[in-house]
């Protein structure tokens, strides 16, 4: 009899959970976001054994990727990518990417190149099987608390990135933001382009306002365009030029941003993807480094 009532009240509590995530945009928001971070987690418990095969290498961020890419089928959300073939290039370079929400991760698998790993915030070293995993796939941890340390990591991976042409990720905006537009961004990944003389490629991820927002607890269906940039070259610029450098590129990104905003507010898909308004940069003045200019990362 006890376990008759046991079961009744188990299917009580599934039909309440069910008619809730059904109903509740709030209740809906917290599972989706419950599931993401669960299956990340699993995915890394499953997959380091088998990456740990190969030992710590950047071939494993191939397994990383597809362990994430079926998530945008799961959760209902398009991803549409403009301008991929700009990275189709075998040099190594920078990619400073726009960063919003823990749903940049089913972006960013979709437009990293191989031989690609991020430059991640070093607390993530420590989760558990999620941080072996980003171990053993190469990213690269940064301590944002000790600007010596992360200047030691620029220097080490701008020799590293040109010896095993490598690409590098970075999120100059340094943390997650949801804003209208992007926050000043840090310049460790321009001293970055800037010291191993490789180019940077921008990539601009529209906002999430449609489909997803912590602030109002929404978490529905919906469009993500991302864009790659052309590159913007620094051979020749020097450390003095990288304030300028950062600005040209932000510069570059705010623009096309805004004008997938526009695009969103006004319910228009453009028929061409959004050009930047500059390609390149000039040189200009200042000294090498200042207190903004630790590395953003992935947040």
């Amino acid at each position: 009899m006890e376990a008759v009532l046991l079961q009744g009240l188990l299917l009580l509590l599934l039909f309440a959970a069910l008619l809730l995530y059904q109903h509740n945009a709030a209740f809906n928001y917290f599972c989706k976001v419950a599931f993401f971070n669960c299956w990340v987690v699993a995915m890394a418990t499953l997959l380091s054994p088998l990456a740990a095969l190969r030992g710590r290498s950047v071939e494993n961020m191939k397994l990383l990727r597809a362990a994430i890419r079926p998530l945008k089928h799961l959760y209902g959300i398009k991803m549409q990518v403009w301008g991929s073939e700009h990275l189709n290039t075998e040099e190594p370079y920078v990619i400073v990417c726009n960063h919003q929400a823990s749903l940049d991760l089913m972006g960013m698998v979709e437009v990293i190149p191989d031989r690609c790993v991020p430059i991640a915030k070093k607390e993530l070293m420590y989760m558990g099987t999620v941080g072996w995993a980003c171990w053993l796939s190469g990213i690269i941890f940064i301590d944002r608390h000790k600007r010596g340390d992360a200047i030691g990591v620029i220097s080490q991976t701008a020799k590293t990135i040109r010896r095993e042409n490598l690409r590098v990720l970075i999120f100059p905006e340094g943390t997650r933001n949801q804003d209208k537009s992007m926050l000043p961004f840090k310049r460790g990944a321009f001293h970055l382009a800037v010291q191993a003389q490789v180019p940077i490629f921008p990539i601009v991820i529209s906002p999430y306002w449609d489909f997803f927002s912590s602030k109002d607890k929404k978490f529905t269906s919906g469009t993500c365009t991302i864009q790659v940039l052309p590159k913007i070259e620094t051979q020749g610029l020097s450390l003095k030029d990288v304030p300028e450098l950062t600005e040209t590129v932000r510069k570059a990104m705010v623009d096309v941003f805004s004008e997938m905003a526009a695009n969103q507010r006004g319910n228009q898909r453009p028929e061409h993807p959004p050009l930047p308004c500059c390609a390149g940069a000039t040189k200009g003045t200042g000294s090498p480094w200042h207190k903004g200019d630790t590395v953003g990362s992935s947040d």
